[in-house]
């Protein structure tokens, strides 16, 4: 019976997304749908479903799992403020901190006026109910929509993040003091000096991984799990719950800077088996039938489903400071999910018998509907920013007929293209054909208060090749990600031609760029009117989206409106074949119609 019940859920796991898919269900994330298909297939209706130590073994792990993954998620470059922007004092921390502290404090004077009422007595475990957020459900809405990387995303998985550690922390703490060895409670401040102790131990372990990994040996996953049971256990033993050691050691590893596809690697291990075992138990062991039974259960639930509605209601003030209005309420919604840390605490207030049987079950059930029902209601009002639909960023100094024509091409595709000179007869000639800044002089103060510098690429295409030379030089103080110079003479006495290609930046030369466009005309007539052709063209974007990371070629949905010619990857070209995988920073080399570009540009360099 144990293997049954076992073979049925691993069913569960792979049916439900593609009844979901079937019938084209996008609004409710498929963390819900497994819960509640949980529900359905364990003892509230059908018990076909029954609880054993193997599955429980693997639910245990799933949220191990799943927390470490949710550590690894955090970016913490965003947390940075956004210079030049009226809004760049409200970074995803500020937002996150602001908003958790007013959830501490609304949490707990509803459980003050619980008590008040005679509803609910026990004022510190119902502050930390009240206060809690799922953050395995949070993670798993945001993966589904792309946000991670986005602003909105990492301040919605912080308030996750503060709204499941902390009160995860404060649960132990209150258990602590309730046991027999309240004095040992300073103990738990050993997991995260055991967190700083592995971060500065395994980064130089890290690297030299690195040098020696091969597929047999998978080091970098090898390390992970390592981190996972080190932490867990000394959570564990310093009487702390095992998923905040899980966290910490997810933090860990983003912190070595592990490369993309070993973030991929244990993404597809978790969300692909242990991960759905965890939330599709989590509805199989809630018995929805008892909870209905008890009629003091039942006048409880609108009480608290209130309670968890209030305590995070004046998160949309703060988010509606740096998001639109409907991502507003979309993030308020999103962070009243609760779960995962409701089921340990009510089992803790059990144990020390604070907490009645019909208390417990309304506040399961209650858990239950706002698990269930925001998220959808997430996906209903999310609606994308505009800087989550941003195009890549070309800026250009110097504006004549080699870049004003370039710049109206650019412009048909998914780039945001603007020229800056400080020629005003060329101002005055190309204004009206492109997006022209004039400027009274360049010095280097003068283009860094133009934001000239903030962009993606940025090209010197003056004929002076001095002058590129020292743009490129202020360029690369200013970390510009790609910067491409003009240079018209190779003088063997000018050594500045060489020492920009050393410093990364990528030169051209109009008369080489000539001579290359005449010998491909009589060498492969064909290539030479691919480039040129109006309809057609050659094309190359980079693969930011993780939605495509493995990937086949011959699975993506645009497969049939291009033909991929090459693939450069790690400084190297290789002809693809229809089941290569793709990678994070694939370059695509392909051609096709110009009036698909702009779509296949967006899915694929729209970070996620």
């Amino acid at each position: 019976m144990e293997d049954l019940s076992f073979l049925i859920v691993i069913f569960t796991a792979l049916a439900t997304p593609l009844l979901l898919a079937k019938f084209h269900i996008s609004n409710l994330p498929t963390a819900v749908a497994e819960i509640l298909v949980g529900i359905i297939l364990g003892k509230s209706l059908l018990n076909i479903i029954h609880v054993n130590s193997t599955l429980n073994q693997l639910s245990s792990l799933g949220v191990i799992i799943l927390l470490f993954l949710s550590g690894m998620e955090i970016d913490f470059t965003l947390f940075k403020p956004q210079v030049g922007k009226d809004k760049q004092f409200w970074t995803p921390l500020k937002i996150a901190s602001s908003s958790f502290i007013i959830i501490v404090v609304l949490a707990t004077g509803l459980a003050y006026i619980l008590k008040l009422l005679g509803l609910f007595t026990e004022l510190p475990l119902a502050a930390i109910i009240f206060a809690t957020i799922a953050l395995g459900i949070v993670i798993a809405a945001l993966k589904e929509q792309e946000l991670l990387s986005k602003p909105l995303g990492q301040t919605l998985l912080l308030i996750a993040a503060l709204g499941e550690v902390i009160p995860l922390t404060a649960l132990t703490i209150y258990a602590s003091l309730h046991s027999a060895h309240a004095e040992r409670v300073w103990l738990i401040a050993l997991i995260f000096l055991a967190a700083i102790f592995l971060l500065t131990r395994s980064r130089r372990i890290y690297h030299f991984f690195e040098a020696i990994d091969k597929s047999t040996t998978q080091l970098d996953i090898r390390l992970a799990f390592f981190l996972i049971i080190a932490l867990v256990s000394i959570a564990e033993g310093v009487g702390a719950e095992n998923i905040l050691g899980a966290f910490l050691a997810g933090i860990v590893m983003k912190l070595l800077r592990p490369k993309e596809e070993t973030q991929n690697k244990l993404t597809s291990l978790g969300y692909g088996f242990f991960i759905p075992i965890f939330f599709i138990m989590t509805g199989v062991k809630l018995n929805i039938r008892a909870l209905f039974a008890d009629p003091q259960a039942l006048t409880l639930i609108p009480v608290f489903l209130l309670g968890f509605m209030l305590a995070k209601l004046p998160i949309y003030w703060i988010l509606r400071r740096r998001f639109k209005n409907s991502n507003a309420w979309a993030g308020t919604f999103l962070s009243t999910t609760t779960i995962t840390i409701v089921l340990p605490a009510l089992q803790v207030g059990r144990n020390l018998k604070v907490i009645t049987e019909a208390q417990s079950g309304a506040f399961t059930l209650a858990a239950i509907i706002v698990c269930v029902l925001f998220p959808v209601l997430f996906n209903k009002f999310h609606q994308p920013e505009p800087e989550d639909l941003k195009k890549t960023k070309v800026n250009f100094i110097g504006a004549n007929l080699i870049t004003v024509p370039i710049a109206q091409q650019l412009i048909k595709g998914w780039y945001d293209v603007t020229l800056f000179t400080d020629r005003e007869d060329n101002y005055r000639t190309y204004n009206s054909e492109a997006n022209i800044v004039f400027l009274d002089n360049l010095t280097q103060a003068a283009l860094i208060e133009h934001q000239v510098f903030d962009t993606d690429v940025i090209v010197m295409a003056y004929a002076d090749h001095e002058r590129n030379y020292e743009l490129s030089q202020w360029a690369l103080d200013e970390n510009v990600p790609r910067i491409i110079a003009r240079f018209e003479t190779k003088n063997v006495a000018n050594d500045q031609y060489d020492r920009l290609t050393e410093q990364g930046v990528e030169v051209f030369n109009t008369f080489e760029a000539n001579i290359s466009m005449l010998r491909s005309m009589i060498e492969a007539p064909a290539t030479f009117k691919i480039i040129t052709d109006t309809d057609s063209g050659l094309f190359e974007v980079t693969v930011n989206n993780r939605r495509f990371t493995g990937l086949e070629i011959k699975n993506l949905p645009f497969i049939n409106d291009i033909t991929i010619a090459r693939i450069y990857r790690n400084h190297e070209f290789f002809a693809p074949h229809g089941d290569t995988e793709l990678q994070q920073g694939d370059h695509l080399i392909f051609t096709g119609n110009k009036t698909i570009i702009r779509n296949i540009r967006q899915q694929l360099e729209i970070e996620n």
